[in-house]
């Protein structure tokens, strides 16, 4: 199978998803079908609920939806909100995701659901999304646009499959806006990009693609108690974990996990709910 070329930052993004360590880990810590940052109301919840909870927030905010509706979610990881939003609207709904080993879990799991026919999961990446113009109603997106090398061009590629009219919700973690790129260092070695984006920056590619702002709930508190939560259960599974993941990833995941804690502890980053709308 040919695959196609990706720039050096979606590369080694894919490669990093691809890893036998990376989905073991989150296939069974992280929050298993839902692997994104969970909206948390209490300190010992589980991490699946937590993300689930993200999910149904997001869901939510949507306006109009119903099953004649065409979702898109670009970086869907396992497809939990895809199959969350499929039986909640009876909609079709297109996973776009750079990993072809979350993808391959991603139509397993649609199948033991009887989703097959509602959901499309289609290998590649953002930056260059492979439908035509005005394609969508809603372009869903959690906590994925942070690993391109081109937020813009991702924006730009939003706003051309989705419809006039059509809604754009999202999530991402990101740098505080009177945060210095130069405070987040160690997060940003490890993802291997120079900076995040920002509220501010969001925004004002929002404004220049002429879309309607409804408005962004900040929840940075919610990182730092997901981060938390994650490592707490790395910790307290390293001994079943050990079987089944490297002890390097483990290390490395570890401290990473650690960054995250103490840039959201200091301030310096953000997390939230996006909604825009295209005119």
């Amino acid at each position: 199978m040919n695959l196609p070329a990706y720039d050096n930052a979606t590369e080694t993004a894919r490669r990093y998803y691809n890893s036998s360590d990376a989905d073991t880990f989150y296939a069974e810590v992280w929050g298993g079908e839902d692997i994104h940052i969970g909206i948390y109301q209490s300190s010992d919840e589980p991490i699946s609920r937590a993300s689930h909870r993200t999910v149904q927030h997001l869901t939510e905010r949507l306006r109009g939806i119903d099953a004649s509706s065409v979702i898109l979610d670009i970086g869907s990881g396992y497809g939990g909100a895809a199959r969350h939003l499929a039986r909640h609207f009876g909609c079709r709904v297109i996973g776009l995701n750079l990993s072809e080993t979350e993808n391959t879990r991603h139509r397993q799991l649609n199948e033991q659901a009887g989703l097959n026919d509602q959901i499309e999961v289609i290998d590649g990446a953002f930056e260059s999304i492979p439908l035509a113009n005005n394609h969508v109603d809603v372009v869903w997106s959690q906590d994925a646009i942070l690993h391109s090398g081109d937020r813009k061009q991702v924006l730009r590629e939003v706003n051309r499959v989705l419809r006039p009219g059509g809604q754009f919700v999202f999530t991402d973690p990101m740098r505080a806006d009177d945060c210095p790129a130069e405070a987040l260092t160690a997060i940003l070695e490890r993802i291997h990009l120079p900076d995040l984006g920002s509220t501010e920056f969001y925004r004002r590619a929002a404004d220049e693609l002429g879309w309607q702002d409804n408005g962004f709930e900040a929840m940075p508190e919610q990182l730092v108690n997901h981060y938390s939560r994650v490592l707490e259960m790395t910790e307290a599974n390293s001994t079943d974990l050990a079987d089944k993941v490297s002890a390097s990833y483990l290390e490395r995941m570890k401290v990473g996990l650690r960054h995250w804690i103490d840039g959201g502890r200091a301030g310096c980053l953000n997390w939230g709910v996006f909604l825009f709308q295209k005119s």
